[in-house]
């Protein structure tokens, strides 16, 4: 586990990269207002913000599980990439007919 004193953008982009990868997360999402984002050097990470005291990763899946099953699994991944922050996974939207990413779980 990373410290949490290491770069937020650094852990903004390894958490998002991670995320995308699980097979019902469909792609990331900075929420309703944009506020799920981390600024970094030339732009933001969008879907990830990485703060002081936790991380929130927002995420559009797909239709068919239950969606506390998807945000325990995906939350499982994130925690060891985290730096020892506490992880919560914002399910911002649920899509029906639509792929999901290679992982087989998390």
């Amino acid at each position: 586990m990373e410290g949490a004193d290491e770069d937020p953008g650094e852990v903004a982009r390894r958490l998002a990269e991670e995320a995308r990868g699980f097979p019902d997360v469909v792609e990331l999402s900075s929420g309703s207002f944009g506020t799920l984002a981390t600024p970094v050097p030339g732009g933001r990470v969008g879907g990830v913000a990485v703060r002081a005291d936790d991380v929130e990763v927002g995420v559009v899946v797909r239709f068919g599980r239950p969606l506390t099953d998807i945000a325990a699994e995906i939350r499982r991944g994130l925690v060891p990439l985290a730096g020892g922050r506490p992880v919560h996974i914002s399910v911002e939207d649920v899509v029906a007919g639509v792929g999901g990413g290679a992982r087989t779980g998390g």
